[in-house]
């Protein structure tokens, strides 16, 4: 049965939808190679079981790639492929839009908190 998008953002959201894709992305964007534990340092709020999922799915949709070393204990990378990579300059307007949008609601009077800006992790990738 052939599959129908209306518009292409639902394609799109298919792939990186919901609350942790797109974290996870980030990071591999910036950070480049993360291993799993590393990633629930990164991501306090994911739980272990949720954190597996996402992976699983953004490699079985060929965003990321994983890297399993034959060791014990276990190691396993995470890295974006070509394909993944591709995502960059989405992620980094995504990341510069909930910026402006933080900004934003701190306008408003709204108790809210960015603890770290998109530049800010770009700048320590570089040094």
């Amino acid at each position: 049965m052939q599959k129908i998008y209306n518009i292409g953002v639902e394609a799109t959201l298919e792939v990186i939808g919901g609350k942790w894709k797109p974290v996870i992305l980030c990071h591999l964007n910036h950070h480049g190679e993360i291993r799993t534990n590393e990633f629930r340092r990164l991501i306090p709020g994911i739980s272990q079981k949720m954190l597996t999922s996402q992976l699983r799915e953004l490699e079985q949709a060929g965003l990321i790639h994983r890297k399993v070393f034959n060791q014990v204990p276990p190691k396993v990378e995470y890295s974006l492929t070509s394909y993944g990579q591709g995502m960059e300059p989405i992620l980094n307007m995504l990341c510069t839009w909930g910026e402006k949008h933080v900004e934003l609601l701190k306008d408003k009077g709204e108790d809210v908190l960015l603890k770290q800006r998109d530049e800010d992790i770009a700048m320590q990738q570089t040094s």
